[in-house]
């Protein structure tokens, strides 16, 4: 190895070469810490003074509200706080998890916390869907992770987003066909994501090129296994909601029956 540190990975077919490529350069250490060791990882708890009292006074400000929205806390707390968030520092399959816990798990619970403007859902959830891609443009993401600034920006502009198309979608105003068909697009455009990030030939994402071998998986076969959980993750979840669109259409049935 050069004294400039030179950062060549293995992928399985070819070698990739850090993408900076200078003497001297420092790859920018990600909000969530460092890659853990494997045998490091269920000690790599985030507690960052900043997250812990921020997760502290929303649990004060919606312990009135119902369990649905508490739970939602829990969720993001759980994808913020444990061992994921490192671990999607060093593995993109992970921050797939990280990101199907914001928006098919924390952002349908929070919807009954704060209040938001009421927009089409057309709008919502074309908001949502533009910022998810955006998330994982290749340039877009390692922008993200080079600074606790962009990372937050980021989840700030998922999160928001995720919440407000939920809620959208589940407001008792809007249509059942309507809710149902938006519901389909949605998983139809996580599959389409998750089938080009599956079927890349190469890995696509430089701050993992370097950090997934020290878990055995080359970073194609992490960038692959991250397509999957997306492809796949997103189905039983929007079932879920599905089923809740499904009970709320039938109760309305039934009352204007009765």
């Amino acid at each position: 190895m050069d004294p400039a540190g030179s950062k060549i990975a293995q992928t399985g077919n070819e070698d990739l070469i850090d993408e900076s490529g200078k003497e001297g350069a420092v790859t920018p250490i990600p909000y969530c810490g460092p890659a853990p060791a494997p045998g490091d990882i269920w000690m790599a708890w985030n507690l960052d003074a900043v997250l812990i009292a921020t997760l502290a006074l929303a649990a004060w400000l919606v312990r009135s509200r119902p369990l649905p929205v508490q739970i939602g806390l829990g969720v993001l707390a759980l994808a913020y706080v444990s061992p994921i968030c490192a671990l999607s520092a060093g593995l993109f399959s992970a921050r797939s998890v990280h990101h199907l816990l914001i928006v098919f798990g924390a952002a349908p619970l929070l919807v009954g916390a704060v209040r938001l403007p009421k927009v089409p859902l057309s709008a919502a959830f074309a908001a949502s869907v533009i910022v998810f891609w955006a998330w994982h443009v290749p340039a877009i993401y390692q922008w993200a992770l080079a600074s606790d600034a962009a990372y937050w920006l980021g989840q700030a502009a998922l999160l928001a987003t995720s919440v407000l198309f939920w809620r959208t979608l589940l407001r008792r105003d809007t249509s059942a066909p309507a809710a149902f068909f938006t519901l389909i697009a949605m998983v139809m455009q996580m599959g389409l994501l998750g089938a080009l990030i599956t079927f890349a030939p190469d890995p696509l994402y430089a701050p993992h090129y370097l950090t997934t071998l020290q878990y055995g998986i080359s970073p194609l076969e992490d960038q692959q296994l991250a397509g999957l959980i997306m492809w796949v993750g997103s189905l039983p979840l929007s079932l879920l909601a599905g089923w809740a669109v499904l009970a709320r259409a039938l109760r309305r049935f039934q009352t204007a029956a009765a």
